[in-house]
């Protein structure tokens, strides 16, 4: 159902059985997929390429101009996957020549008044809470959630099953399955609640405390405490990914408490 006074340009491409409120504004390079509901006021601008079952609310902007000074009007795109939720005064920007896209993946939740900048890769099941601010080719992966007024610099990378702290700056790498707070941010301990609702095994959830006990307690430099878990316990899916992660960070990691 389209409203008469919705604003769709004749050649985007909208799916089957997409609601379209009035007021809202599509122009022509957009792809809507099937099941959508557009609320009142929602924009979707050339470049925009959204998913399933996707619900837009008043006020979000999907696929502005890049709000970066090198960009130079290159044909990029902002891609959405399906079953995401993005609430009201939501801005995801398009990306630039740098990546050429920016992806919010399939089942999120983007609260109201967040942003999600340029060339970001935001993965499947993340929560961004309101007025949380994205910067440019931030990455985030699945199930990491962060909680309002999160701002982070561009560049950063936060791993899976995250869960961050109203308010925190975040200008570091966050490593995987963890609990971050506090002003300046450091590492608080595991995200023990959202493992455990994930599914996550005793077995895992030990195992994962002591590797960031070995990281993060035992008064070694990085360096020395990536040897130790490497050599400590045995290749896993949980150690791998919190090594690899660490490995290939190029902001280095959140630190650890001074209570520690």
């Amino acid at each position: 159902m389209h409203s008469p006074t919705a604003v769709i340009h004749p050649e985007a491409r909208i799916g089957q059985g997409v609601t379209i409120d009035p007021f809202a504004y599509i122009e022509r390079d957009v792809v809507i997929g099937d099941g959508c509901h557009i609320y009142p006021h929602a924009v979707i601008l050339n470049g925009a390429r959204i998913g399933r079952d996707c619900r837009i609310f008043p006020g979000a902007v999907i696929s502005g101009i890049p709000q970066d000074l090198k960009f130079a009007g290159e044909d990029t795109t902002a891609e959405v996957g399906d079953r995401t939720t993005i609430r009201e005064c939501v801005t995801i920007n398009r990306g630039t020549a740098s990546k050429g896209r920016t992806v919010v993946g399939s089942d999120c939740l983007i609260m109201a008044y967040s942003h999600v900048a340029h060339d970001c890769v935001v993965h499947n099941h993340v929560i961004i809470g309101n007025a949380s601010q994205i910067a440019g080719e931030v990455e985030i992966d699945d199930f990491a959630i962060l909680s309002g007024s999160v701002l982070v610099h561009q560049f950063t990378r936060i791993s899976q099953h995250v869960m961050i702290q109203g308010g925190s700056r975040v200008g570091k790498d966050i490593p995987p399955y963890t609990l971050i707070g506090r002003d300046p941010i450091v590492y608080c301990g595991i995200n023990i609640v959202g493992l455990r609702r994930r599914g996550f095994s005793n077995q895992q959830v030990y195992l994962i405390q002591d590797i960031y006990r070995t990281l993060y307690t035992r008064g070694l430099n990085n360096t020395d405490a990536l040897q130790a878990i490497e050599t400590e316990y045995e290749p896993g899916a949980e150690r791998d990914l919190i090594l690899n992660f660490i490995k290939h960070s190029k902001r280095g990691i959140v630190r650890g408490s001074i209570d520690e």
